[in-house]
């Protein structure tokens, strides 16, 4: 059977209580070596997504940079198509391919603002994005593998529909507690361990005081 979706990895840095933000959206976990290999990793997938707060909270640009390589695709989830015209991303999207996946709930002011740029617009799901669908579509494009450094949001859409299917997350070594902190995962959980995906350890590797983890979905 043809895969109907790309190969999708879940890549996160967390503290060692699992918080990968502090309630004030601190999120620089991640160590030197550890963004070299991150942006290795990009270098490597055709796609990079994210949702619309870490385009909010951290104005990325999603490129490759502290090692060679082509940059990945971008693609951000903002269902009502809120993204701002001055962040990065849309400021450099005549020079980086870039989708924005939206709903039916986008307004038409917020439509034609997005239609004044050079980005695609993909509009999957009805109040909120279809993920599996938003999937396809990218698979239509030939669009074979997507790298998710989404937030803990993101994360749970990808999880709770079983949508993914390695998870490299990066152990920092911090303490950040706070019950509002942000999560590796958020949304509203599995009531049970046994609805969660079976994961197998693939490798670890060490970079000083931090842990890369890789698992891949059994």
């Amino acid at each position: 059977m043809v895969k109907s979706r790309p190969h999708v990895t879940l890549s996160a840095a967390t503290s060692i209580d699992g918080k990968i933000a502090t309630v004030t959206g601190d999120s620089k976990l991640s160590s030197k070596q550890d963004s070299v290999r991150l942006h290795k990793l990009r270098s490597q997938v055709d796609a990079i997504l994210v949702g619309k707060n870490t385009v909010l909270v951290d104005d990325p640009m999603l490129t490759v940079r502290h090692t060679k390589g082509k940059n990945p695709i971008r693609i951000i989830l903002d269902s009502k198509g809120t993204i701002s015209k001055n962040s990065k991303i849309i400021q450099t999207c005549n020079k980086i391919p870039t989708i924005v996946a939206v709903s039916h709930q986008i307004s038409k002011s917020n439509l034609d603002k997005l239609k004044k740029f050079p980005i695609e617009i993909i509009m999957v799901g009805s109040n909120s994005i279809n993920i599996k669908l938003l999937l396809k579509k990218l698979s239509d494009k030939k669009i074979k593998s997507v790298l998710v450094e989404g937030g803990g949001t993101v994360n749970w859409e990808f999880i709770k529909y079983d949508l993914f299917d390695e998870l490299i997350i990066t152990l920092s070594p911090f303490l950040i507690g706070g019950k509002n902190a942000v999560s590796l995962i958020d949304g509203n959980g599995f009531k049970k361990i046994s609805n969660s995906p079976n994961l197998r350890l693939k490798s670890i590797k060490r970079l000083k005081n931090h842990l890369v983890l890789n698992y891949a979905k059994v």
